[in-house]
């Protein structure tokens, strides 16, 4: 699997360099996600899928799981710039409900760099 994190202040960029977020990956990319977010204590991440082309439920679940992890520790997921295929996916299962997508990284990186702490 081949993505790269990116640390600025309190938040890390997560990004992923494969045109597939699926089940050959979605297991290294939760394990990913739990040993930043619990190991590392990170409380504010973005996903970066802008080299993402497709996802399946599995991917989504590794989004969801890095979700309840900082929701249960009080911190903030982005998913960015995701590609139309896998924001409609994302639209349809209703997941746009419970995360929150924004169009670039840098707009993620405002947003949580404005949030304050709890």
């Amino acid at each position: 699997m081949n993505f790269e994190i990116k640390r600025v202040d309190d938040i890390a960029i997560f990004k992923l360099n494969e045109k597939r977020l699926d089940t050959n990956i979605s297991g290294l990319v939760k394990g990913e996600f739990t040993l930043l977010l619990k190991v590392e204590n990170v409380s504010k991440l973005i996903v970066d899928l802008s080299e993402v082309e497709s996802c399946d439920s599995s991917g989504l679940s590794a989004l969801l799981v890095a979700n309840r992890i900082l929701e249960s520790t009080g911190g903030s997921l982005r998913i960015s710039s995701p590609s139309e295929k896998v924001y409609t996916l994302i639209k349809i299962t209703h997941l746009d409900r419970v995360l929150t997508i924004t169009e670039n990284t840098d707009v993620a990186f405002e947003e949580l760099k404005n949030q304050k702490e709890f």
